[in-house]
């Protein structure tokens, strides 16, 4: 990858997070639906094979732009949240419940073949990742076309370990 500048990097970002997320809003109401229909399908199956080794938290988006987090409990248990998000219903386990988790599951604007995501430009998810254990599996939720050959980054970006697509479903990356 090239070596670019801080500034550089920040703008890359910017360039390639609104090229993605215009060709998100070109999206039919009907085909948005679509690919949320088969992104939930292929979680479920995850989680299915998962079990019983650990549960699975989805992100939660707090007033001052922090993560919390809350057990997944099925595609009904979601609900309309902030910045166009869906988010689980009931309680949550706060900023640290993430050390614990057996599987994350993030939204992400890109992630490349080597697992970098591009986020939305807050920093919430990269430094709620800086929480996950070791052996948690982490995965980005994209539309198809987002994953690609390269994300520009920069040293506090996390990578993740898998993305899931509604066409192409789950692939593992190979962070790093």
């Amino acid at each position: 990858m090239p070596d670019f500048s801080d500034e550089a990097v920040g703008e890359a970002k910017a360039d390639l997070r609104a090229t993605l997320l215009a060709r998100r809003r070109s999206l039919s109401a009907p085909a948005r639906q679509a690919a949320a229909e088969r992104i939930q399908a292929e979680l479920a199956a995850l989680v299915r094979r998962l079990r019983p080794a650990g549960r699975l938290l989805l992100p939660v988006l707090r007033p001052d732009l922090g993560l919390d987090w809350a057990p997944y409990r099925g595609p009904k248990s979601l609900v309309a949240a902030g910045r166009g998000m869906r988010e689980p219903a009931g309680g949550r386990l706060g900023p640290a419940a993430i050390g614990a988790a057996g599987l994350v599951v993030v939204p992400a604007v890109a992630v490349d073949l080597r697992g970098m995501r591009l986020g939305r430009g807050g920093g919430s998810y990269d430094r709620a990742l800086a929480r996950v254990g070791a052996g948690t599996l982490v995965v980005a939720l994209l539309h198809d076309g987002e994953l690609i050959d390269s994300v520009p980054t920069r040293d506090h970006d996390r990578p993740v370990h898998g993305a899931i697509t509604p066409t192409g479903g789950l692939r593992v990356l190979a962070p790093g």
